[in-house]
């Protein structure tokens, strides 16, 4: 899928258009320096990360100010959700932890360059206590029942978690159902057959 489909798919304007543009730009440029993304990945850049991280753009709550992204890598899904959202006029800072000093390097610079409302945490999230946020976006993080852990842990207040489940996501929910308490919505995704993304709500023990 060209990247230029994703204005249909997306309704976004021709000036968002271009910006998403300038992202897989510097993505793939940075991918020849460090190892963002997969080189395969790379040639499939509009469905595989534009679409697949837009997709969650629904799910995060619109009434707080703050959303979480954990282990962002090369700002996916963080960075292509501040896009959106600027586009939609919602005004949400985007935190995005990356342990990685180098990738921190480069979601800075993307950021400045994009003018996005971003804040760049070049931490380990684990070590962080009394996180305070809206929506938390996981997206090829970690585990479901270790970022549950991680939230009861680490989070003071949060409103949701978004989370993209793979294709042995139900299997993973169903053993997690057995150890926590939550509740959920599934959205089946738009780029990976039999994989989905979880809404989730209220999580204990």
């Amino acid at each position: 899928m060209e990247l230029d489909q994703i204005l249909i798919k997306l309704n976004v304007s021709r000036e968002t258009l271009s910006i998403l543009n300038k992202y897989k730009e510097l993505v793939i440029s940075e991918n020849n320096k460090i190892n963002l993304i997969s080189a395969k990945s790379a040639n499939e850049f509009a469905e595989r990360h534009i679409i697949d991280c837009a997709q969650a753009i629904d799910f995060i709550d619109k009434n707080n100010k703050i959303c979480t992204d954990l282990g962002t890598g090369a700002g996916l899904p963080g960075i292509v959700l501040a896009i959106l959202l600027r586009e939609r006029n919602i005004d949400i800072k985007m935190n995005l932890y990356e342990k990685s000093y180098r990738k921190s390097i480069f979601l800075k610079s993307v950021s400045r360059e994009l003018k996005l409302e971003t804040e760049i945490f070049q931490r380990d999230v684990f070590s962080e206590k009394n996180l305070v946020t809206g929506t938390i976006l996981a997206r090829a993080f970690k585990p479901l029942p270790v970022i549950l852990e991680l939230i009861e842990k680490n989070f003071k207040k949060y409103t949701n978690l978004i989370i993209f489940m793979g294709k042995n996501g139900k299997q993973v929910l169903k053993s997690t159902i057995k150890e926590w308490k939550f509740e959920y919505k599934e959205k089946e995704s738009l780029t990976n057959k039999g994989s989905f993304l979880l809404n989730i709500k209220n999580i204990s023990k």
